[in-house]
């Protein structure tokens, strides 16, 4: 079993509160005073920390083969690294994510309920992916979340890099998944209860160095996005939209 590294304490094992769904309109409303923080590579940072680009190794369109973060989030999830457990390591699945991605995962989630739930309006069919994915947008008002580089999906594994068991798989869109889902349950299982002590434990390590969770997905955390702000009583939000810096735009910017 994992043990405590000395000097941590067992506010790991403390229940997640339950968090109401975000109202997108107000998100959207928050100001973007934007920092400047350059997009940077995990894949750099050491261990405990291990970087798997999910939507890369699943062949997704555009995607690309590595997790880009803000580095103030960067060195967040580094922290948040160290104070795991001996034992566990913390994977990071993915980070700034471009806009053909999530246009992507937006339309295929989308496609698949309206396939499944010929009952639903357009309304309640957008309404139903938004608890999911987040509606594409690249406006400097109100960009998605992964598109600034603030936003994370993570996990967490053991000793030998196997994911732990959180209730549910990355990106299953089921009520389960929501975060608090396995806290509500009167008479979990073993291997539930199991489940349910990893999210505690993913939460509380996140929580304490700064990052909000969406509510709907126990994966996915926010440091310095509007979600961020949104979440945590911030009168503004410090990254907007970002990319990636090409060697043409380089050279353009030196000559």
């Amino acid at each position: 079993m994992p043990t405590l590294k000395e000097g941590a304490t067992r506010s790991f094992a403390t229940p997640i509160p339950h968090v109401r769904e975000p109202d997108w309109s107000k998100v959207s409303q928050i100001p973007i005073h934007e920092s400047d923080e350059p997009l940077v590579p995990l894949g750099l940072a050491p261990l405990p920390i291990k970087v798997f680009p999910v939507y890369a190794k699943q062949g997704v369109p555009g995607s690309v083969d590595e997790c880009y973060v803000r580095e103030t989030t960067y060195r967040r999830l580094l922290k948040v690294a160290r104070s795991l457990p001996d034992g566990m390591g913390l994977v990071v699945l993915d980070g700034w994510r471009p806009w053909r991605v999530q246009q992507y995962l937006f339309d295929t989630l989308y496609e698949s309920l309206r396939a499944h739930r010929s009952d639903l309006s357009e309304v309640d069919l957008t309404v139903r992916t938004r608890e999911f994915v987040s509606v594409p947008s690249r406006s400097q008002e109100a960009p998605s979340p992964h598109l600034t580089g603030g936003a994370v999906d993570v996990t967490l594994c053991d000793a030998d890099g196997l994911l732990l068991d959180m209730g549910t798989l990355f990106d299953e869109a089921v009520s389960e998944s929501h975060t608090v889902s396995l806290e509500e349950l009167e008479a979990p299982t073993e291997r539930q209860r199991v489940a349910r002590d990893n999210r505690r434990l993913l939460y509380n390590a996140m929580a304490a160095q700064g990052f909000t969770n969406l509510p709907s997905e126990w994966w996915h955390y926010d440091c310095g996005d509007q979600l961020w702000a949104y979440h945590s009583g911030q009168a503004a939000a410090r990254y907007g939209p970002a990319e990636l810096e090409t060697v043409e735009e380089r050279w353009r910017k030196q000559l």
